[in-house]
């Protein structure tokens, strides 16, 4: 805190040391489930679980943390992408497969958002109000160049990759990307006679 009482930006290397942090905890959250050992996201990320600690006081700190940093990265890539694809299809193609990594780490944080904590509350709505838009960017301006239907909806859409994504862990011949694959396919306009 600074001498007026605000909170202070954080340095470069705490801003590094953090990502590192977020990135570590979620490659371990893929692996082993939102319950995995701090020492494990400290032995990954190579630094002690003290400097974890630090940063994120409490397990539930750290997971709204990661879930917020999925969050931000998947809303940034939608208009980036489409301002390098090759068209919007292809965008939105990209775009999706970041959605189904997002997707994928949340592999056990559905029984933490049950939970007591209120700081998960707002994470669902966080997360239609930044990845929703971002989504409809991607379908109208694939719709707008002729590439897609113009009659889906985003949430629409990301419900039913998210639901083609539950079950994945548990069965290891489940292909989610496969399925994933058809329904963007399905998206395309059907052929002319």
């Amino acid at each position: 805190m600074s001498d007026d009482g605000t909170a202070r930006p954080k340095r470069s290397d705490a801003k590094r040391n953090e990502q590192s942090l977020l990135e570590a905890a979620a490659a371990v959250f893929v692996a082993s489930g939102v319950e995995a050992p701090v020492r494990d996201i400290a032995t990954r990320a190579g630094v002690g679980t003290g400097t974890i600690y630090r940063h994120f006081p409490t397990r539930a700190d750290l997971i709204i943390a990661v879930y917020r940093h999925q969050v931000e990265a998947c809303a940034e890539a939608g208009p980036a992408l489409l301002a390098a694809g090759p068209t919007p299809h292809a965008a939105l193609g990209h775009w999706i497969d970041l959605f189904v990594d997002f997707l994928v780490t949340k592999h056990g944080l559905a029984a933490v958002l049950r939970s007591d904590n209120t700081g998960f509350d707002t994470l669902h709505a966080y997360f239609l109000d930044r990845l929703v838009p971002v989504c409809a960017q991607l379908l109208d301006a694939a719709a707008t160049a002729g590439e897609i239907r113009s009659d889906i909806r985003p949430l629409e859409l990301m419900r039913g990759i998210g639901n083609l994504c539950i079950g994945a862990h548990e069965d290891p011949t489940y292909n989610a990307p496969k399925l994933i694959d058809a329904l963007i396919a399905g998206l395309r306009h059907p052929p002319k006679p």
